[in-house]
């Protein structure tokens, strides 16, 4: 068997990285991806790589002579890479093709070893290897028969969303068996070539190949190993962080993203926090069905929007601000607070962190649990001349919880002694008390002094689309921020997704009750791990600590290299005694099992 690389191509989108060099000589965590190719074709023991050169030829030959590979190494060139696609650089090694069983791999990809081993395991000579289609990928798709034949290639233009469940992507690594190449590839190249012209893709040969009776090629499907194509820039930083060897490494480039998991192939994430169960299909395909007006046309300004959440959480219009998610309301409203400010710690860092540090007054709970109550705030708090007090309820990362009516308790005491206080309930929504949040008419016009944060993409599960509310009865208060915030500081979806909300309120009561049944089973499941010890919660994760001896660094690093599974490492955010605490979001029950098994194999 021989291996054959396409590698003639210009990289334009890759910019300045291809400017004095062909896309395969970019470096991934200071590797060429050439280098990585050949080295992992190296080790099967080829009779020789075929290298299909164009741009920047002469120094891509030169590099690759440099490596020492073992295999025979070969070089083919195409003269004129800048008027021809792959087809016609394919054409020029097709001679390779007709004498040996072959590798076929496109020079823009990395991929795990395990790639070349499921193609290389397989008895069947001619292989398409193909994996489940996901919305970072890009370019040829095709759909698949029962027994793995290739039933359509479908290309970019011929894409159709709806169709997205019965799509796979095809990799661009293809294993030609000699017989496929000398009475199918090489014959319909020809023909195709001689219809069409160079200035097509060898993908679109294959394409004609399927429509036989016995075309001979079928698919290989991929099983959760890692590989993805370079393109652009976003891929190469992308691709970095995926194919990162130190865990360390890899873990800080991922900490450092603060989301857009998505685009990491099979990542299941518990660090960011979001409802499992909501929204619900319905509500979904009714956004999916304004998709085109939401996307074409302008959202209404402040005022149409304050209505609308005014509607759905019973308040008056004068008393609601919506924010581009929370974090742009905590931001407005951190910069106007002034003098000393009460905060709890360990909590949601985004706002002691935005304030100043000499003004700061924290409460830090010095029981096993981390957890306190509205009489301990009112001890701690008393006679430190604070102005404004500010409560996460439940807490994030400990799930403390206090009842609502302690928090109207802490709110009188507040109130008389002329406080501001501030209360996040962002995961109120997951407590297990009935009517646990704040946000009513009859509460915010009787406690002027009381300000409510909440989350809508914590709670709702739409973080996409960044919607978050603030209430208060200081009518000057929010006059004056709704006058600081953009006027059109929430897109149409957002505006849209409060539109539509308040008919999925029987869908949201239930989903809550699930995530509040899947959690205790969850909570009894971790407890009942060597090295774990559960903290109470009544959010949408769970803290626990560390026992046995790993630290939540070396358990954060390994759940990601080795089961693809990101948490939050409390490290930096709990310094007590070399104690060692971890957050683990709640997600589906199956997802929390998957976790749970993967920490019992850690600990």
């Amino acid at each position: 068997m021989q291996g054959i690389i396409l590698a003639a191509g210009m990289g334009k989108r890759l910019k300045d990285l291809t400017q004095n060099n062909t896309k395969c000589m970019v470096k991934v965590n200071g590797v060429t991806l050439i280098e990585r190719m050949l080295r992992q074709l190296d080790a099967l023991g080829l009779a020789r790589i075929v290298i299909v050169v164009g741009y920047e030829g002469k120094k891509l030959m030169d590099y690759v002579d440099s490596l020492a590979i073992s295999t025979p190494v070969c070089f083919v060139d195409n003269p004129i890479y800048d008027k021809t696609n792959n087809i016609y650089s394919l054409a020029l090694a097709k001679e390779y093709l007709l004498e040996d069983d072959t590798l076929l791999l496109e020079s823009d990809l990395i991929f795990e070893d395990s790639v070349l081993k499921v193609l290389m395991d397989d008895p069947r000579e001619t292989l398409a290897l193909v994996d489940k289609y996901e919305s970072w990928m890009d370019g040829t798709c095709v759909k698949l028969g029962e027994d793995d034949s290739i039933e359509a290639f479908v290309p970019g233009k011929k894409f159709v969303f709806e169709d997205i469940p019965n799509y796979y992507k095809t990799v661009n690594i293809y294993k030609f068996g000699r017989h496929f190449s000398q009475t199918h590839y090489v014959p319909f190249l020809d023909a195709y070539s001689r219809a069409l012209g160079n200035n097509e893709y060898y993908e679109q040969v294959l394409r004609v190949i399927t429509m036989l009776d016995d075309p001979e090629i079928k698919a290989k499907k991929l099983d959760g190993e890692s590989w993805y194509e370079i393109d652009d820039i976003q891929d190469l930083d992308i691709a970095s962080s995926i194919f990162e060897t130190d865990g360390d490494s890899k873990l800080e480039a991922l900490q450092r993203r603060y989301g857009g998991y998505w685009r990491y192939p099979r990542m299941l994430d518990f660090c960011y926090l979001v409802n499992p169960y909501f929204p619900p299909q319905k509500l979904m395909n009714e956004m999916k069905a304004s998709f085109e007006t939401l996307l074409t046309q302008y959202p209404s300004g402040m005022s149409v929007n304050s209505l609308l959440a005014a509607k759905n959480f019973g308040v008056h219009q004068e008393h609601i601000l919506v924010g581009n998610g929370a974090a742009e309301l905590i931001k407005c409203l951190m910069e106007r607070l002034h003098g000393k400010t009460g905060f709890i710690r360990p909590t949601f860092e985004e706002y002691p962190n935005r304030y100043d540090r000499e003004e700061s007054v924290i409460f830090t709970p010095q029981n096993e649990n981390l957890s306190y109550t509205a009489e301990d705030l009112i001890a701690y708090f008393e006679g430190t001349g604070i102005e404004t007090l500010v409560l996460v309820n439940p807490d994030n990362p400990t799930g403390n919880y206090i009842p609502k009516g302690e928090v109207l308790r802490l709110a009188d005491w507040c109130k008389e002694r002329n406080i501001r206080l501030l209360v996040d309930e962002s995961f109120v929504d997951f407590a297990d008390e009935e009517d646990s949040t704040l946000i009513a008419e009859e509460i915010i016009g009787a406690y002027r002094n009381l300000v409510v944060m909440k989350s809508i993409s914590k709670c709702y599960g739409v973080p996409g689309i960044r919607l978050g509310i603030l209430v208060s009865a200081d009518e000057q208060m929010i006059g004056e921020m709704k006058k600081e915030v953009a006027i059109w500081n929430i897109n149409s979806f957002g505006e849209f997704y409060m539109q539509i909300e308040e008919k999925y309120k029987k869908d949201y009561a239930q989903a809550l009750e699930k995530i509040r049944k899947v959690r205790r089973q969850y909570m009894e499941d971790l407890s009942k791990i060597d090295g774990l010890r559960v903290i109470p919660s009544q959010a949408n994760y769970v803290m626990v600590e560390l026992t046995g001896g790993k630290t939540s660094r070396e358990v954060t690093r390994e759940l990601l290299v080795k089961h693809r599974m990101l948490i939050k490492d409390l490290s930096g955010k709990i310094i007590m005694d070399g104690r060692q605490f971890l957050r683990l979001a709640v997600r589906n029950q199956e997802d929390n099992d998957r976790l749970v098994e993967a920490l019992k194999e850690i600990l």
